[in-house]
């Protein structure tokens, strides 16, 4: 158990500015994984292993996408009980992001809005990172799974997006448990236009030849010394604010590409749930507890368009253990936290993964 209650350290961040808050808890996990101080912050790994997308993750609660762009935590980011930790979102190229400040807390609403931007330190920086984590040598009857998120730059035209997901996956393809390509953040100008028939079946159309070529590329050589492909898994990250009339054409596209699964959802630009409150008004997505029923709603249309096999990670609005269970009443197999950790604290990485498991 963590030494150090995140009661006693929360009040310290949370009088900082966000992003300050943020990049100085990312510079000390980097510091302190692999050493001791990461008894500081660390967890029971609870064991409720499930298969999905050929996979076996360890339990059902993982980190989201966007809390370590740069893939630097991951060691440490593992030490606190996830049973797959999905890092990025990377850009073939290292990019500012937006102009600061770009996040902002609600705490009336357990809730952020950020607008950073995919702000990040490029592909190469992001591999050099993912290589020097240890994670997969622990003695674990089933390692943590890591989940490598792409996207593209914010110079690069919305019609020549496609080359910026080709060039991040070839780069992460061979590192990656699985692969989210992230379509639905709404801090890059018109990248949610991919969600969109023509421009889906486009990108996903490519993405999945390229993928078949890069399985062959890593075949592996399995005990009998036969040869195989190394199919790495692809997941397709969405907005919460889509009608069903879109989720149904997205699950459709989903399949017809041969995707792995669906990352349901990020954040939203809706403000009805904070209306009024200091710094609702900010640009940006907006993520925490106000997301919560508008993802289960999601993930409760996609389940039902896309049948009881194929695979969902639900992230939304998880505060609590239940909010994690209603993720997984709603459709989902497994489910992420990041707005969620900066609230409660790691303690509700087994909390909620305790949850799911009593459930059945």
């Amino acid at each position: 158990m963590s030494l150090i209650p995140y009661a006693l350290t929360r009040p310290l961040l949370f009088g900082m500015d966000a992003e300050a808050a943020h990049e100085l808890t990312m510079d000390m996990l980097a510091r302190g994984q692999r050493t001791p101080l990461q008894w500081a912050w660390c967890n029971e790994t609870v064991d409720d292993p499930i298969e999905l997308a050929g996979l076996t993750f360890p339990n059902r609660v993982g980190l989201a996408a966007g809390l370590d762009k740069n893939a630097r935590c991951i060691d440490a980011l593992g030490a606190m009980g996830f049973g797959f930790v999905e890092v990025g979102t990377v850009t073939p190229k290292a990019q500012s992001g937006n102009p600061k400040p770009r996040m902002f807390r609600l705490p009336e609403a357990q809730a952020l809005i950020n607008r950073l931007g995919f702000n990040n330190d490029g592909l190469d920086a992001f591999l050099h990172n993912v290589q020097q984590a240890r994670f997969r040598a622990l003695p674990r009857k089933h390692p943590m799974l890591l989940g490598l998120n792409i996207g593209k730059n914010a110079s690069t035209p919305i019609e020549n997006a496609t080359s910026d997901y080709l060039t991040c996956l070839e780069g992460v393809y061979p590192h990656a448990d699985y692969v989210t390509v992230n379509i639905s953040s709404p801090n890059t100008q018109n990248l949610r236009a991919l969600q969109s028939d023509a421009a889906l079946d486009r990108l996903l159309g490519a993405i999945a030849e390229r993928r078949e070529a890069l399985a062959e590329q890593y075949s592996q050589t399995d005990g009998r010394g036969a040869t195989k492909p190394r199919r790495v898994p692809i997941f397709v990250k969405i907005a919460p604010d889509l009608d069903e009339a879109q989720v149904s054409v997205i699950a459709a596209t989903l399949q017809r590409h041969g995707m792995d699964g669906v990352v349901a959802t990020n954040t939203t630009i809706s403000r009805e749930a904070v209306k009024g409150m200091p710094h609702a008004s900010e640009m940006g997505g907006l993520s925490g507890a106000p997301v919560l029923e508008s993802s289960n709603q999601v993930i409760r249309q996609l389940r039902s368009a896309l049948g009881s096999r194929f695979p969902i990670i639900g992230v939304g609005g998880i505060m609590s253990a239940e909010d994690a269970l209603s993720k997984v009443r709603a459709g989902a197999d497994v489910v992420q936290i990041y707005t969620g950790l900066i609230y409660e604290g790691p303690a509700l990485v087994a909390k909620a993964a305790r949850a799911i498991k009593a459930m059945g």
